[in-house]
């Protein structure tokens, strides 16, 4: 049973972002709490498909205070970033309490937040961090419906190993980006025939450049740190660039991956794509982003007519309610891992200012 009943911040969510908060408050001896609604921390990248990695090399994949093990230049898998997860929680001694999906935070008139609980449990708090990741409820284009139910349906949550699909399968997944690049090679690894749905035209990055990494390259030129209002940021945002590890397009044309236009139609088992062509299929694997889930944010202002967080640069217009781990949040890192810490520092700071 959940027994804190005051503090001084609220951090909801235990990812990265909660923890990179964590470490910040402690290190001012600021007083809070976490909650997450999973039973473990680092949840939302343990249920994830069982190939992903991360975006970044080890080298700028950890969280202040701790390193993150294995070779400078290597890739943790998803697996190996939760249990650095959970030793890194483990090790700071953070409070946590898992298990506690918040169903309101609501303001008194006072100023101060109130968080509901099953069971009517609630926190009250001076001041809130929202750290909940922007990989929260996967998108399924409303063209899924046109489809009959002998066609199954996954995301990248529910993929898990891909194993699991009736053999001679002919598998369509949805969306070109890093993670449908991904799933399409899983696929076809798993011997099942591949379509991949492509969009607009995407950017991808050597690996490295004169023996170094892209990142570093990125981070010495200061092109992770583009505010999303400049030319660089919008360009980057439009082109949404990621790193080339064998994920080109001919790279998985190579492998038997059948390219297709965007998905416009579908009749029973047929998928109709922009130019006409028509496929039968047996699965489809919705890979084409995400959408916050902000029902629970019941404060007046605080969200748009669409239910998007409103804020700037990770602090809301409602006081002392804050966010941390947005897509674009500063920049572009503020949506990785490299650069979560930095977003973080910035809000303990105005926190810590206002004690």
């Amino acid at each position: 049973m959940l027994k804190v009943n005051s503090t001084f911040v609220l951090i909801i969510g235990a990812g990265q972002a909660g923890l990179a908060a964590a470490y910040y408050l402690q290190q001012q001896n600021i007083n809070f709490v976490i909650v997450d609604e999973t039973d473990r921390i680092g949840n939302s990248w343990r249920n994830r498909y069982a190939s992903l990695t991360l975006f970044t090399p080890n080298q700028y994949s950890a969280l202040p205070g701790l390193a993150l093990a294995g070779r400078p230049n290597d890739y943790a898998s998803k697996d190996q970033f939760v249990d650095y997860l959970e030793s890194y929680a483990n090790k700071m001694n953070f409070p946590i309490r898992l298990g506690c999906k918040v169903q309101s935070l609501t303001q008194l008139e006072s100023g101060a937040y109130i968080a509901q609980f099953k069971d009517q449990q609630e926190i009250q708090a001076s001041h809130v961090i929202v750290a909940t990741g922007a990989f929260q409820q996967p998108i399924i284009a409303e063209v899924a419906q046109q489809f009959n139910d002998s066609v199954l349906h996954f995301t990248a949550e529910s993929i898990a190993t891909g194993q699991h699909l009736p053999e001679n399968s002919r598998v369509l997944v949805v969306g070109d980006g890093a993670s449908g690049r991904d799933i399409a090679v899983l696929m076809r690894q798993n011997n099942y025939a591949v379509l991949l749905a492509t969009g607009k035209k995407r950017k991808l990055f050597p690996e490295r450049i004169l023996g170094k990494s892209i990142w570093w390259w990125l981070k010495k030129l200061h092109l992770l740190r583009a505010s999303p209002t400049s030319f660089l940021g919008r360009l980057m945002r439009k082109r949404d660039p990621f790193p080339n590890r064998e994920r080109s397009l001919s790279d998985l044309q190579q492998l038997g991956v059948q390219l297709v236009p965007r998905l416009v139609a579908a009749h029973d088992s047929t998928a109709i794509f922009l130019d006409q062509q028509q496929h039968q299929i047996n699965a489809v694997i919705w890979t084409i982003g995400y959408q916050d889930d902000s029902s629970w944010l019941q404060i007046k202002h605080a969200l748009t007519e669409q239910g998007a967080f409103i804020h700037h640069e990770g602090v809301s217009n409602i006081k002392n309610l804050f966010y941390i781990g947005r897509p674009w949040q500063r920049n572009r890192a503020s949506a990785l891992i490299m650069g979560v810490a930095d977003d973080a520092q910035r809000i303990v700071a105005a926190i810590s200012a206002k004690r």
